[in-house]
């Protein structure tokens, strides 16, 4: 089995997010501690990377994505920049990011407009980063507002736009999560692969595995398929990998019955 999992608010939390006192510190920036872990998910994570192959997926960047400490290590593989960017073993696999500059060739264009849109923004008050050539990102003082702005404009263009928080994202609609775990299967000849999320970037994702994990408040969205479980009433990335676990336990389960194992 696969699991490939967001990160942010969905197994490490910002300092400003309560989990409690029992938690480890997993991110340093700056000589702050700004990301933690509870400590029963970093024993959670650590039995579930016994067992099947965790690939952390996530919007941030390379350099964001190094400064988040595994207590195992590294994993082998991670989806970051959104799965545009692969790495294995801590380095960018080329030929996966040849691919994926071509899938969003068609909105190099609406990227390049959104990122003059966003530079004579009032509200902005981040710099605007054209992220690998990928994706366009910034924030904002009024990111409704600003997101709102840029979807008028780029209305019809091959771009999604997000605001999550302050932050506001313009994103190729072929270089999503849920294509970067369809591509992740085929290269490893994946089984199962279970998913989990929080956010709206994680629909194509969760929509796309097996099995997916997303947070309650993610209901609203009607995320397709039956396949998806809603969790959240305690820390949810406890709940996240209890669920994973037991997912495994029941798929090994299915093998033995099933002569595979």
């Amino acid at each position: 089995m696969v699991f490939c999992s967001d990160l942010d608010n969905t197994l490490i939390y910002s300092y400003k997010h309560e989990i409690g006192s029992d938690k480890k510190c997993v991110e340093i920036y700056q000589g702050r501690e700004v990301s933690y872990m509870t400590n029963r998910s970093c024993e959670l994570l650590r039995q579930v990377r016994e067992r099947m192959l965790f690939v952390p997926t996530t919007t941030r960047t390379v350099e964001q994505y190094g400064r988040v400490t595994f207590e195992e290590g590294a994993p082998e593989y991670a989806l970051v920049c959104n799965g545009g960017v692969l790495l294995v073993n801590g380095k960018q696999d080329s030929a996966w990011y040849a691919q994926s500059r071509d899938m969003a060739a068609d909105s190099k264009q609406a990227l390049q407009d959104a990122v003059r849109i966003l530079e004579t923004d009032g509200n902005v008050n981040f710099e605007v980063r054209y992220i690998e050539q990928l994706f366009v990102f910034t924030k904002s003082m009024e990111p409704q507002q600003t997101a709102f702005r840029l979807r008028e404009y780029l209305q019809g263009s091959p771009v999604e736009v997000f605001s999550h928080g302050v932050k506001v994202y313009v994103v190729p609609k072929k270089l999503n999560k849920g294509e970067a775990i369809r591509r992740f299967r085929g290269r490893v000849q994946a089984g199962a692969v279970a998913a989990a999320g929080d956010s709206k970037f994680d629909i194509p994702m969760l929509e796309a595995a097996d099995f997916a994990i997303a947070d309650k408040g993610l209901r609203s969205e009607h995320i397709s398929g039956s396949h998806v479980a809603y969790r959240g009433e305690r820390i949810f990335s406890d709940e996240v990998l209890e669920y994973v676990l037991a997912l495994y336990g029941e798929e090994g389960r299915k093998d033995a019955r099933n002569g595979n194992l």
